[in-house]
């Protein structure tokens, strides 16, 4: 069997939706008995202390979802994979919806929020 290279499963995961990765990642821990979302999620903020500042990456910060809060809780889950819950706790309490993403990645994400009725930013 040939060897799959990193760069490829990293191109091949890019055309996955959320959904797709999430089950992924489940089968993941199913097969090696362990969490990779554990090591990204660790690694994630070494990389974006790191490169922030110069590579266009954003954090998309919620201020306000305004009046129409479902509306911005269904983007919030679209674009983050996260449950009701704590989607809706973003929605209520603003903060960070997703952080370390391309600066055209977190234009769009800030296009739909904005579109649904929120109030955001980028940091």
């Amino acid at each position: 069997m040939a060897k799959i290279e990193n760069k490829d499963i990293i191109e091949a995961l890019k055309e996955k939706t959320i959904l797709e990765v999430k089950e992924l990642v489940d089968m993941m821990k199913e097969e090696f008995g362990v969490d990779p979302s554990a090591v990204a999620v660790a690694a994630a903020p070494v990389a974006t202390e790191e490169t922030a500042s110069d590579s266009g990456v954003k954090t998309v910060v919620l201020k306000e979802a305004g009046a129409q809060k479902l509306q911005v809780i269904k983007v919030i889950r679209e674009a983050t994979g996260l449950g009701l819950k704590e989607a809706k706790d973003i929605a209520d309490a603003g903060g960070n919806v997703k952080e370390g993403v391309p600066a055209s990645e977190a234009e769009e994400l800030k296009a739909k929020l904005e579109e649904a009725g929120a109030t955001v930013e980028l940091a």
